[in-house]
């Protein structure tokens, strides 16, 4: 078994969605002890902005035509963010909401690597997932509480969107592990993060 641990998160130590994350892979290791696990934290690496040779390279594969050799390295650099994705069995993500979104970071890594024919591909049928048969796990961090206020249906674009990228590469297991109201104070902070913590491990436990 091998984990993909996509970290979202800035905050390091600090965040609440790692922190969530990790009682995930603690807990989840304890049933998978010859597992290996991959951490890859948007803000270490070299995200390569989505323009010029690999925007080139894109449109090339998609019209069948040759790639010179400034497309093909380019090319090769998506290819290899997105091995790390094929090569997973369970893909963690651990992000906070920002703006009721995703990260930009976390975002710019999902546009380089969604490609044809790397994480999907498509013909007559449709649109077809490459990477069926996985499992996906979200760790969600919320300043706020989703609820009344804050309409899960008007307001999560981060949980949604995650999921709905799982299914779009062919990825229909998919667990969200949500801690909220991180942002209410140091007392609440230590409440919800360890409630949300409990979970996890449950989870870890049982995928």
């Amino acid at each position: 078994m091998h984990l993909l641990h996509v970290i979202a998160s800035p905050r390091t130590t600090r965040s609440a969605s790692r922190q969530v994350a990790n009682a995930f892979v603690d807990e989840w290791n304890t049933r998978h002890s010859d597992a290996t696990v991959d951490e890859l934290n948007v803000w270490d690496i070299d995200l390569p902005a989505f323009d010029g040779p690999i925007l080139e390279a894109k449109y090339a594969g998609i019209e069948g035509r040759p790639l010179d050799e400034t497309q093909a390295s380019a090319w090769r650099t998506v290819r290899t963010l997105a091995e790390r994705f094929r090569n997973a069995d369970l893909i963690l993500f651990s992000s906070p909401m920002w703006n009721f979104g995703i990260p930009y970071r976390l975002k710019q890594l999902i546009d380089v690597i969604s490609q044809k024919d790397v994480l999907f591909t498509f013909d007559e049928r449709g649109l077809n997932g490459l990477l069926g048969g996985r499992t996906v796990v979200i760790v969600a961090a919320r300043g706020v509480q989703l609820g009344p206020d804050f309409p899960p249906d008007q307001f999560d674009f981060q949980t949604t969107y995650l999921t709905m990228w799982s299914r779009m590469v062919g990825i229909t297991d998919v667990h969200v592990v949500s801690v909220e109201k991180t942002l209410f104070g140091p007392e609440q902070d230590h409440a919800s993060r360890a409630q949300a913590s409990e979970k996890a491990r449950g989870l870890g436990r049982r995928v």
